[in-house]
């Protein structure tokens, strides 16, 4: 998942960050809007909910859009969202795991495929990748949250299975049904996550060279783009070399 983080923060430095904001904040409400209908409205008692509502702190999320979205599930007329998993291959045969919440399956699933297909890809059936990676989950913090030892030390505290810290920040590994445990006495010695999710953790990394690495890039940023689409995964690695070039 180091790559994919990378991936990220080069697609941020070409300018994506502030052009996505407002794209962001209605994914945000998608998720806490369904959390909140699938469960009790009131976050201390909805695990679901209250992650949802962790990782929308971080992006400066309104409390008003935070409210309303959790509001909209309680009217009864609001869009009944469906959670549905794609899976496929894309260039040099990385696998991608793409979560989507949608209120037409018809058409995420069209659009979705076509952009396997304009980046050499191939969509396949449910359960055709995923199996190449693990559910578990993912808190991230950023440098300033403490020195590697000292987070490190704190998440052996919290129980987690997990720790990898570079320049980029600190993320911490969990067992799936761990993670708002974990997430609690992480925040109770760290501060507040920069992000606490459940997500597709690779087992092993496949290699991507420079001109893949491009057309992977725009498949994953055609695929973030979409409104339907939640989270994309994949298992690529890409070197420093390739990263470098990437960046330019």
């Amino acid at each position: 998942m180091a790559g994919h983080s990378k991936f990220k923060n080069i697609m941020h430095r070409k300018g994506r960050q502030d052009a996505a904001r407002s794209k962001m904040f209605s994914k945000l409400s998608k998720e806490i809007t369904v959390a909140a209908k699938m469960g009790d409205p009131d976050p201390d008692s909805n695990p679901r909910l209250r992650l949802a509502v962790q990782n929308a702190k971080p992006q400066s999320m309104p409390k008003d859009n935070i409210q309303r979205a959790i509001n909209k599930s309680q009217t009864g007329d609001g869009d009944n969202y469906e959670e549905i998993r794609y899976e496929g291959y894309g260039p040099a045969g990385v696998a991608v795991v793409v979560e989507a919440l949608t209120d037409n399956r018809n058409r995420s699933a069209s659009n979705v495929r076509s952009y396997f297909t304009k980046c050499g890809g191939s969509l396949g059936e449910t359960g055709s990748v995923s199996f190449m990676f693990d559910r578990v989950g993912e808190v991230i913090y950023k440098p300033d949250a403490g020195e590697a030892d000292a987070v490190l030390e704190a998440a052996i505290e919290a129980g987690a299975e997990d720790v990898q810290s570079d320049e980029g920040g600190h993320t911490i590994y969990t067992a799936f049904e761990d993670l708002n445990d974990v997430a609690k006495a992480l925040e109770d010695a760290l501060g507040e996550a920069d992000s606490t999710k459940i997500i597709w953790k690779p087992q092993n990394l496949t290699p991507v060279d420079v001109d893949k690495a491009q057309t992977l890039m725009k498949l994953i940023d055609m695929l973030e783009d979409d409104d339907d689409v939640q989270n994309v995964y994949s298992n690529f690695d890409v070197d420093e070399e390739t990263m470098a070039a990437l960046a330019t």
